[in-house]
């Protein structure tokens, strides 16, 4: 008994196993730790794409992708008038939801 202990206190007062040992032991346990963590994302990352039918059953109108061109998309823009417009504040979550005209002072201010 008394061998083992003065070969264990010989052992620990190495810095290769002070330092060495506890850092190879992390370095080989934490591989093993991502190795799981990295594993979720693949477990919960295969989600198919949503089909029209799907889509319908959840009250969403999707559009063919014939239909939704770059150029029909450009003719929509192209429509809105973008030189005349006003900023328009929206409301904060603890205010009504009717929005106050730009540059109105709130009540009691």
């Amino acid at each position: 008994m008394n061998s083992f202990q003065s070969r264990l206190q010989r052992y620990t007062n190495r810095k290769f196993f002070r330092y060495g040992v506890p850092f190879l032991l992390l370095m080989v346990g934490g591989s093993f730790g991502l190795k799981q963590f990295a594993q979720l994302r693949y477990t919960f990352s295969k989600k198919g794409t949503l089909t029209p039918e799907e889509a319908q059953r959840f009250g969403l109108d999707m559009k063919k992708p014939e239909d939704v061109t770059l150029e029909t998309e450009f003719e929509k823009i192209k429509t809105i008038d973008i030189d005349n417009w006003q900023p328009v504040r929206g409301p904060r979550p603890w205010e009504d939801e009717t929005l106050a005209p730009v540059g109105a002072k709130p009540a009691g201010h």
